[in-house]
């Protein structure tokens, strides 16, 4: 999606355009002048008096020739005639900047519905209502509230929050950060954020998309669009709204464990978008992408005048999972030449705190030389002898003849240190104050690498899967007018997606409960089926290690007596006759379907402790192998499952596949709204494993 008519418009009108300086039609009128941009503008006031030494039109139908966006800033009930006039001269796009719509309430939402069936009408789009405008520094053109027009570059932001995005605007401003264009999305009637990082993706004049976001409305398309734009450029996200607060209620664990920020993280995570803690990482992590390369493969090099900063900065980097490089013999050889014997020569490489400009460039340079080493952090601590200026000409000079290694100075010292890290900005080199963000920003650009460097994902392929068995299950449900599945309706859906359970049969009289013992073999377990009765060993509603006929009938009647006394009112189906399997290892696989993204699935420690624990992985389905090998692995379960001092190894291949399988299930059916198999029993290597306990529950 191109969006040209509010990316790059030929012509703009702004509609409540005004003379009175405070005013935002003046405000508005007056950037879009002074931003020089380029094309025709037109000025819209009721009255038709000049505005800024310009002529105005009375209504949009007065103007002579083509419009092709519209900037409204008139009051909430006289915008859908505007929206509607608008549309009858072939305008193509507007940006809604007046409030008082879906966000004062039901009056305003319904005005807001009414904007937008106005505006398909005539295929125009709307960028707003409610929101603060859009700045493109490449028109140019300011239709926005900032003081002045931000330089030039390739960072796109999208923000959701308008008084934020003014904010921003100023500060990058005043720290002259580049950006190509900013859009404020205000209401999102009609356009969203999908739209725009689609719209942003196809500009070539943007390198980078940031957003900040509170919510969003089209999970899945969202996941979708975001994943295939991050294998072209980087997105980098600040979420608002990320406490646990917001977890909801559920009656399964998976529910009671999922909390309000979590898909957003995963699906941030499946897509490969970088969600940063703060709008200062946000904007930090931008300006390295657009200046600096992307790292070619692991390895980096630290070059310091101080051991403490190096240590810190040793530290974090193995705290956020990048490796320091092993520099080679022939590079230690070299630094051991050129340095002093009191030098340090491994990595982090120590110059020592009387280093000159010339003794940092020697082990820059040929720390830049080796060919383990693919990115360099330069650390410099203020001295009585340092000179910061000339130790910062020097290394941007070693960047330019190694344009292929990004490099991170850390400049510590505050006003010492000042122009040199000035001028290390102005050149192309991110400067930070303190190692923290310097070595965050790094751990940016790798973690953008690894992600395109993953294989694509794509939903696993079963050919043993009986859908439609399950969907008859589901559908004989809802006939009887339940949304819980009984045990043994629940085991047939996922054995119908190829995973194994033990056989669970339902018997209505002791004779039926024999036959189906006999079928599947003893021992069996035998457990009362009412969606009356909760806790059924309580009230000795499940009979254990039955091994012969008579124990069947016999337990048949006993449970049958003992669920009527306990509760005689209660719906009884039947009875459901199940196989005793041996004991294994007791995990859990669930799912709990997002409002936004759908169906995430759950795996981790099972049994009785899964809330306390705690013990899980979340990811979004359909999940592929690799994502579910992950799965385990971030558990601490996993060493269990790996065999501790002798135990031998449980069948994690069949686990991963159960995984896979359980993630495909609840992808391809909608309406199953909980899911949790607690325990999932795995075994002995090669010896598979079974859902032993399935509780299913469908949605509306």
């Amino acid at each position: 999606m191109k969006l040209d008519a509010i990316f790059r418009p030929k012509s703009v009108a702004i509609i409540g355009a005004s003379s009175t300086p405070g005013k935002v039609g003046y405000v508005l009128a007056n950037n879009l002048l002074k931003s020089g941009y380029p094309g025709h503008v037109y000025l819209i006031n009721v009255k038709g008096d000049d505005i800024l030494g310009r002529k105005s039109y009375k209504t949009i139908s007065d103007v002579p020739g083509e419009v092709e966006l519209a900037v409204i800033a008139i009051p909430s009930q006289f915008v859908l005639e505007e929206v509607e006039e608008c549309g009858q001269k072939g305008v193509k796009a507007l940006i809604i900047i007046s409030a008082g719509f879906k966000e004062t309430g039901h009056d305003g939402a319904e005005l807001e519905k009414k904007l937008v069936q106005a505006a398909r009408k005539y295929g125009m789009r709307i960028q707003g209502p409610n929101c603060l405008g859009a700045v493109n520094t490449h028109v140019p053109y300011d239709l926005s509230f900032a003081s002045s027009l931000p330089n030039k570059g390739s960072i796109g932001f999208i923000t959701q929050s308008g008084a934020l995005g003014t904010a921003i605007l100023d500060w990058i401003i005043a720290e002259e950060i580049g950006f190509g264009s900013i859009i404020s999305l205000g209401n999102k009637a009609d356009l969203d954020e999908v739209d725009f990082i689609e719209a942003m993706a196809e500009d070539p004049d943007i390198k980078v998309i940031l957003l900040y976001l509170e919510s969003i409305e089209r999970g899945r398309k969202f996941l979708e669009v975001a994943e295939r734009v991050v294998k072209r450029k980087p997105v980098m996200v600040v979420k608002g709204g990320t406490s646990s607060a917001g977890a909801k209620a559920a009656g399964s664990h998976t529910g009671a464990l999922v909390g309000s920020f979590l898909a957003y993280q995963k699906a941030f995570d499946k897509a490969g978008i970088i969600l940063t803690e703060s709008m200062e990482d946000l904007f930090n992590y931008a300006v390295a992408f657009t200046e600096q390369p992307l790292p070619q493969d692991e390895g980096v090099a630290i070059v310091t005048n101080a051991g403490g900063p190096g240590i810190l900065s040793t530290d974090l980097i193995e705290k956020l999972g990048l490796r320091m490089a092993k520099l080679s013999d022939e590079t230690r050889a070299e630094l051991k030449k050129s340095l002093p014997a009191a030098a340090a020569t491994g990595n982090p490489i120590d110059i020592l705190g009387d280093a000159l400009p010339d003794r940092y460039a020697v082990a820059v340079e040929t720390a830049l030389k080796d060919p383990s080493v693919h990115s360099v952090v330069v650390l410099l601590t203020p001295q009585a002898m340092t000179d910061s200026l000339a130790t910062a000409k020097n290394l941007v000079g070693s960047s330019r003849v190694h344009p292929e290694k990004p490099m991170i100075a850390v400049f510590m010292g505050g006003d010492w240190v000042a122009q040199a890290a000035e001028y290390l900005k102005d050149n192309g080199v991110p400067c930070f104050n303190f190692p923290e963000k310097g070595i965050k920003t790094l751990g940016a650009l790798y973690q953008y690498v690894r992600h395109l460097n993953l294989p694509p994902l794509s939903p696993p392929e079963f050919k043993d899967i009986d859908r439609e068995k399950a969907k008859k299950i589901f559908a004989a449900v809802k006939k009887d007018g339940r949304k819980v599945l009984f045990p043994h309706e629940a085991i047939a859906v996922v054995e119908a997606y190829g995973v194994n359970a033990p056989g669970s049969r339902l018997a209505t009289t002791a004779e039926e409960a024999t036959r189906h013992a006999e079928s599947i073999g003893y021992p069996v377990v035998m457990k009362v089926v009412s969606p009356d009765i909760m806790h059924k060993t309580d009230i000795g509603g499940v009979e254990l290690n039955l091994s012969n006929p008579e124990m069947v009938r016999i337990a048949f009647e006993e449970i049958m007596r003992k669920s009527r006394k306990a509760q005689p009112l209660a719906k009884i189906y039947g009875i459901t006759v199940d196989k005793m399997v041996p004991r294994g290892r007791e995990m859990i696989i669930g799912m709990s379907r997002d409002p936004q993204f759908g169906p995430m699935i759950m795996f981790g420690l099972g049994g009785i402790y899964v809330n306390f624990l705690k013990d899980v992985s979340f990811r979004l389905a359909p999940v592929n192998e690799r994502e579910a090998q992950e799965m385990m692995e971030e558990t601490r379960s996993y060493a269990l499952l790996r065999g501790v001092r002798g135990q031998a190894p449980a069948d994690i291949d069949a686990l991963r596949d159960a995984i896979m399988r359980i993630g495909l299930m609840v992808w391809e059916l909608p309406e199953l709204n909980e899911l949790d198999i607690n325990p999932i029993l795995v075994y002995d290597k090669e010896k598979g494993v079974s859902a032993l306990d399935v509780k299913m529950t469908l949605g509306d």
